[in-house]
C-alpha cells in the first residue's frame, strides 16, 4: 500500500507546512460573511475536509480503516478535533485571530509534553525544552504585542486554551496509530468520525453564508487547504517526529496567523511582535538541527 510521501522531506518539514497552512484558519473566519458562526464553520470545515479524506482513504484503498475503527485512540483524536472546532473559532471571536491562536497553539507543546510523559512514559530531552521554551516565549510575546486591549477576555482565553489542550490529545492519540497505517487512511478514518460528531451543528446552524462568494471561498479553503492537505502532510510527519516536537514545529502556526493579521487585516507590527516572531523562528530552527525525529528532539521511543 502506498503512503503519503515526499521524498527528501523530513517530517519536520511536512509538520511546520501542516501549521502554516492552520495558520491561515482564522484569517479565512475573519473575512467570511459576518453571519458565519463559530460552530457552522467548524463544522463545515470538518465535513468538507472529512469528506476529501475519506476520498483519499477510499482510494488508496479501504482495508486499513476498518482496524483503525477498533483503535481507541482514532475516537480519542476525532473526538479531539471534533471539539476543538467550536473551542477555537468561538475563541478567536472573543480574543483575536493573532492572540487566540498564540494561545491555543502557545499552550500546546507545554500540554502535549505532558501528556505524551504520561501516557508514553518519555521524557523531555534538554534540548527540546530548550527550544520549546525559545518558541514559546516568541509566542508570548506576539501575543502582548497584537493584544491591543491590555484587558483580554478571559472567556476567550479559557476557550483557546481548551482548544489548545484538544490538540495536544490529537497529536499524541494520532502519533500512537502513526506505526500502524498509512497516514490517509489514519486522517480519513479520524476526520470521518469528526465530522459525523459535527455534522449536527451544521443542520442546527444557520448556514446560508456559505452561498456568498466569500463564504464559499472560506469554506472550501478552510476544508481543502488547511484541514485536508494540512492533515495529511501533518499526518506523514508523525511517522518520523514525536507527538511533544510536533507540538512545538506546530508553533509555525501563529507566526503565520500574526503575519496574515498584518498584510490582511490591517493589524499594525510592533517592535514586540518582531521580535516574537524570530523568537519562535530559533526555536523551530533548533529542533530542525536536531533532526526533528523521536530520538533526538525528546529523548524516546514510542
Amino acid at each position: 500500500m502506498s503512503r503519503v510521501s515526499m521524498p527528501g522531506v523530513s517530517g519536520g518539514v511536512l509538520v511546520v507546512v501542516a501549521a502554516s497552512l492552520w495558520g491561515t484558519t482564522g484569517t479565512a473566519q475573519a473575512l467570511a460573511p459576518a453571519s458565519a458562526s463559530s460552530w457552522s464553520i467548524g463544522s463545515v470545515r470538518l465535513l468538507i475536509g472529512g469528506a476529501v479524506l475519506l476520498g483519499v482513504s477510499r482510494w488508496r484503498g479501504s482495508g486499513q480503516i476498518g482496524p483503525l475503527l477498533r483503535r481507541q485512540p482514532t475516537y480519542l483524536a476525532a473526538a479531539a478535533m471534533a471539539a476543538y472546532q467550536p473551542l477555537f473559532f468561538t475563541g478567536l471571536t472573543k480574543t483575536g485571530v493573532a492572540v487566540g491562536t498564540a494561545i491555543a497553539i502557545g499552550s500546546a507543546p507545554v500540554l502535549t509534553g505532558t501528556l505524551s510523559v504520561i501516557v508514553d512514559k518519555v521524557r523531555p530531552s534538554p534540548g527540546w525544552i530548550r527550544s520549546t521554551a525559545i518558541a514559546i516565549s516568541g509566542v508570548v510575546l506576539l501575543m502582548v504585542s497584537t493584544a491591543g486591549d491590555p484587558s483580554l477576555d478571559p472567556l476567550g482565553a479559557l476557550l483557546t486554551l481548551g482548544a489548545g489542550g484538544c490538540y495536544a490529545v490529537y497529536v499524541v492519540a494520532t502519533r500512537r496509530l502513526a506505526p500502524a497505517a498509512t497516514p490517509e487512511h489514519i486522517a480519513g478514518a479520524v476526520f470521518g468520525l469528526a465530522a459525523l460528531a459535527m455534522a449536527p451543528a451544521l443542520f442546527s446552524t444557520d448556514s446560508t453564508w456559505i452561498a456568498e462568494a466569500s463564504g464559499l471561498l472560506a469554506a472550501l479553503w478552510l476544508g481543502l487547504g488547511a484541514t485536508a492537505v494540512a492533515y495529511l502532510l501533518f499526518t506523514s510527519g508523525l511517522r518520523t517526529v514525536a507527538a511533544p516536537t510536533a507540538a512545538t514545529l506546530s508553533l509555525a502556526e501563529p507566526v503565520t496567523a500574526t503575519l496574515l493579521a498584518l498584510l490582511l487585516l490591517r493589524e499594525p507590527p510592533t517592535a514586540l511582535g518582531l521580535g516574537g516572531g524570530l523568537l519562535v523562528l530559533a526555536g523551530l530552527s533548533m529542533i530542525a538541527r536536531n533532526g526533528g525525529n523521536q530520538s533526538s528532539s525528546y529523548g524516546g521511543g514510542t
